[in-house]
């Protein structure tokens, strides 16, 4: 003799995924005086994959903007400004180079953060997608006021977010 069970399936208790016409995204506003970069970076991520929501879904792009100003101010903890490396392959044998955040910061000051942001984010298309929400300018000044960013203190998140002087 089987006994045989019918289960019930409570809508209530299933996974809700959020749709593309669900979907709005907010601005916020950083300022990377005297921020870190990793710890910066990690706070930014968050933002841009949605996970600061509670309607966070792995495969679709409902994260908000980000604003950062005053990228150059940005800053490493210990002596990874100097000694810090980082690595690429040109594709033809024997052409691995390799830089600092010194030098790249001479040329371009906000592609440290991008990278640092960039690694965090899963790879594929996804990531390409929302690493282009992520907007970067040296000095207080941007572009992007009459969207009307939120203010985040990434210092008043954590007292280790910030160098102290």
């Amino acid at each position: 003799m089987t006994l045989i069970t019918f289960i019930s399936i409570n809508p209530a208790n299933m996974t809700k995924f959020i749709r593309k016409d669900q979907i709005n995204s907010n601005w916020f506003e950083i300022d990377a005086e005297n921020a870190i970069v990793g710890r910066l970076a990690t706070v930014i991520s968050k933002i841009i994959r949605g996970k600061n929501k509670n309607t966070y879904t792995p495969h679709m792009d409902d994260g908000d903007f980000v604003v950062v100003k005053n990228i150059e101010k940005i800053k490493f903890t210990g002596k990874k400004f100097t000694n810090k490396k980082y690595y690429r392959h040109t594709g033809y044998p024997g052409g691995i180079k390799e830089t600092t955040p010194e030098k790249i910061s001479e040329k371009k000051p906000g592609e440290i953060l991008k990278l640092a942001v960039k690694r965090m984010l899963p790879g594929g298309a996804l990531a390409k997608k929302q690493l282009s929400k992520l907007k970067i300018y040296t000095g207080s000044k941007h572009p992007h006021s009459s969207q009307n960013p939120t203010v985040v203190e990434i210092n008043k998140l954590n007292s280790k977010n910030q160098i102290r002087n």
